[in-house]
Parts: C-alpha cells; structure tokens; sequence
C-alpha cells in the first residue's frame, strides 16, 4: 500500500517537478539587428535581415536557441547619396569584409544562458562568420507579452577574430584616416512567438 501511495504521488507531482520547455519561433518580419562599424572619421550603421531561428524557455528563463542570418542582406542606413549607398554595400559584401557570395549566412548558436533575474541574463553561444565560428558572451533582456517574447542585446565584436581584416591597425601599418576600428556592434531586437 505504502509502494502504491508513493507511486502515485510520484506521478501526480511530476509535473511540477520539470516543466517542458517551450520553443518559441523568431518573427523575422519583425525582428531585426543594427551593425556600427566605426573608423577615425566616423561611422557607418545600418541592418542585416533574420533568416530564422527558435528560442527555448522554461518558464520564463531562456534555456537556448538559435538564429540564422542572411548575410547578403546587408544595408547602409547612414549614406542618403545611392553611388556613395551603393559602393559602401558592394565593399561589405566582398572578400574585404564579409565575402557573402561564398558565405551568405552566419549562424548564432546558444551554448549557455545565465540568469540575472528580472528578465535579465548573460548569453554566451557559438558565432560563425565567414565559416569560422567562436564563442561571444554579452548580456541580454527579456521581455513577455502574451505568448510574445522580446530579446534585446549588444554584442561587441572583434572583427579580425573572424578574418576580416581590411583597414585593421593589428595587419596593416601607416593607415591614417584610413584606419577602421576592429570592434563592432550588433545590436539586437528580437522577437519570437510560440
């Protein structure tokens, strides 16, 4: 009798004692990530377009996920001048920069996630660009809206780790005006629906 009691307690409770995690689908239409990319005169800022990617929650405590970037989706938003728009596009889209003809899609992979409390976390993942892939970590915000979530977050990247060199101070000498800063942002909004 004991054995059965016990059983059945078991089973009644076991729904609370692991909650499934829940999948939830990025809405690419809506979510989007800023690029600045800074040089000794300057910036330039714009977007890159969401191909994919699901978020996984239990509760309301991120577990991971993962997104797929269309890298040939590049755009300027800081140049109004269309040849000036134009040619900057075309650069970042060659070899220079991002080479997207041979690699149209960087992927970012969560590997852990750190609770901060109060829709708080720190995120760390896998990022491939360029097919090279290395670990980031930057920290994160969530929010819920119904059966919504909302991610929001910068992460601050060094260029050269993923081989793109052109105008960095570490490989080329005497550049002047030229240089461009290897660090850049990406600054996420990302929305996600179950």
């Amino acid at each position: 009798m004991k054995r059965l009691l016990l059983t059945l307690a078991l089973v009644i409770g076991l729904p609370g004692i692991a909650a499934a995690a829940e999948t939830y689908q990025l809405d690419v239409q809506q979510s989007q990530i800023e690029w600045v990319g800074k040089k000794v005169t300057g910036q330039h800022n714009g977007l890159v377009t969401l191909k994919g990617g699901q978020v996984t929650l239990d509760g309301q405590k991120l577990t991971g996920g993962d997104f797929k970037i269309d890298m040939k989706s590049i755009k300027v938003l800081d140049l109004t001048d269309p040849a000036a728009n134009q040619k900057l596009t075309n650069h970042l889209n060659s070899d220079d920069f991002f080479s997207t003809a041979s690699h149209p899609e960087s992927v970012f992979k969560i590997t852990s996630v750190k609770d901060l409390g109060s829709g708080k976390a720190e995120i760390t993942g896998d990022l491939t660009i360029k097919g090279i892939t290395k670990p980031v970590t930057f920290p994160a915000e969530l929010s819920f809206q119904g059966d919504k979530i909302k991610a929001t977050g910068t992460l601050k990247l060094d260029r050269t780790l993923w081989n793109i060199r052109y105008g960095s101070g570490k490989f080329f000498q005497g550049l002047g005006d030229k240089l461009i800063y290897d660090e850049f942002e990406l600054k996420l909004n990302l929305y996600a629906k179950k």
